[in-house]
This record gives C-alpha cells, structure tokens and sequence, in this order.
C-alpha cells in the first residue's frame, strides 16, 4: 500500500501525522510526506522563499520520522505550487492508495492545510482519502462503516476488512434507509401500495449491511450494526450515529462521480468528511 502524508507546520499536521502512524498498515507500506510552499506570486523576496523552503523541509523531516522508527520506507519532498492542486497531482502521480490529511481552520501563507483544500482533495483525488481531526487515545480506535449496499460501499467494506486494526477495536456497519422517490404525487399510491416501498427500502438497508457484514466476517471481524430510518438526511444521521457512538473514525465509500451527476451521489461522502467531529475515510475503489 502507498500512503500520502501532506503535512504544514500546523498542530493538526502533526496530529493527522501520528494518527497515520499508530495505524497498522499491511507488510510492504510506503508512506511519501510532502508539505507544499505556495509561491509569492507578484513580487520577489528571496529570503521570505528561502525561509518558507526550509520550514517545509523541517516539517516533513519531522512527521517523516515517526514514519521510520516505525519502521516504514518513507520518502520525502517539499513542493511549490497551488497546495489543492499539488496535493492531488502528487497521488495521482504516485498511484497512491491513500492520502492522509488534516484539517483545522488556521490561516497563513506555510498553514495551507484549510478547508478549502481538504475539500478540493476530498472531492478530486482519485485514491481513498482520509481527513484526520482525532489524535490517537488510549481507547481502542472505534470504526463506523456507513454503507448503502453500491458497489463503491462494498470497496468500503473490503478496504476496512483488508487492513490489520490495533487490538480491541470496534466495528459498527450502519446503513439509513432511503425512501423510494415515486414520479407521481403521493395521492397516486394507495396505502398498500406505499406499504410495500416502505418494505422494499427497508429490504435494501437490511440487504446493504448484511453485505457489509459477510465481507468484515470474512477477514474475522465481528460487527454491531443498525438501520436508521431517516428522520433526518443521510449525513446529518451517519454524524449523529457517529457521535452517539464515539467513533473515532468514519469510513464511507464514493460513486466518485465528477460533474452533474457527482451532486447527489458523492455529497453524502463529501459532507461526512468535511463536517465530522471525528476523523473520516472516504474509500475510492479500483477505476
């Protein structure tokens, strides 16, 4: 597996840096950690560039050697351009399985991890993304697995099923029902007729975590899971279950959509990633 580290000189860097490291990765792992220097466009101040090259190179010097006493090839490089794109590019280039990331709202020409980049890498990268907000504890890691039964959920469930987890972790697979949209008014349904859409959704939601459940199962891992009726959006119940759970980390698969069709599809994924109070994994499976 190849692990993107992108690292600044924030504490939320440092903290998606030894999140990444307290995580077991498979045999064979390669981490790359690179930190991105915007350059100073419209005027020229070499001392301000040195100065800004030399505390990237401090930061990923830093966060690499975590990497290394825990025993990981790793590489290292300090990068000029527009951090969104960089970012982006860098995994692409490097087929990167993953890119790690933080996410904090501190601002500044070296602090580039914002938002806004955290969402461009969420939306664009085309490897699995994870967004880091928690620092490792000493509680074990509780993984919540939102799944709607779509292929690109079930990449979710094979990504968390192929990866070694520290001891006395806990899985809970949570799938929210989604009602069926008929084209006509509802006066059109009879009640029996509404009846067995209702059945038929909740059939889909059940269906979607067993899915879930026999692949975990597979690799010997036992799961909780729970169907949620959506008295609320997808989103807003995937965070309310994560935070009434505690769970440390979120993992969500994308339809990787681009354009128009990416509205619906991949903003339940996007919206998990960047409003959660806990860490997310956005899994992107195999093109």
């Amino acid at each position: 597996m190849k692990i993107l580290v992108a690292v600044d000189s924030s504490d939320a860097s440092a903290i998606a840096a030894r999140e990444a490291v307290a995580r077991l990765w498979p045999a064979g792992t390669t981490v790359r950690v690179i930190s991105v220097v915007e350059p100073l466009y419209g005027w020229s101040a070499p001392e301000l560039e040195m100065a800004l090259q030399q505390s990237g190179e401090q930061t990923v010097r830093c966060a690499a050697e975590h990497f290394v006493q825990a025993g990981l090839k790793t590489t290292t490089a300090v990068l000029t351009g527009d951090p969104k794109t960089v970012v982006v590019d860098e995994a692409a280039e490097g087929h990167a399985d993953f890119v790690v990331i933080g996410s904090h709202n501190a601002s500044g020409v070296v602090q580039f991890l914002l938002g806004s980049v955290a969402r461009a890498v969420a939306r664009l990268a085309t490897c699995s993304v994870e967004i880091v907000r928690t620092s490792p504890g000493p509680t074990p890691l509780r993984i919540l697995l939102a799944t709607d039964g779509s292929e690109c959920s079930k990449a979710a469930a094979r990504s968390v099923a192929q990866r070694p987890w520290p001891a006395g972790t806990t899985f809970r697979i949570l799938s929210v029902i989604e009602p069926s949209a008929p084209v006509l008014p509802m006066s059109y349904f009879s009640a029996e007729m509404m009846e067995e859409l209702r059945g038929k959704d909740m059939q889909r939601a059940q269906d979607a975590v067993s899915s879930a459940e026999s692949i975990l199962l597979g690799a010997g891992i036992e799961a909780s899971s729970t169907v949620a009726v959506p008295a609320a959006s997808a989103k807003e119940l995937i965070l309310s279950e994560a935070a009434e759970w505690n769970a440390g980390l979120i993992v969500v698969g994308s339809h990787g959509r681009r354009g128009l069709k990416r509205v619906a599809l991949g903003s339940v994924s996007e919206a998990v990633a960047l409003h959660g109070n806990c860490s997310v994994e956005i899994i992107r499976g195999p093109s």
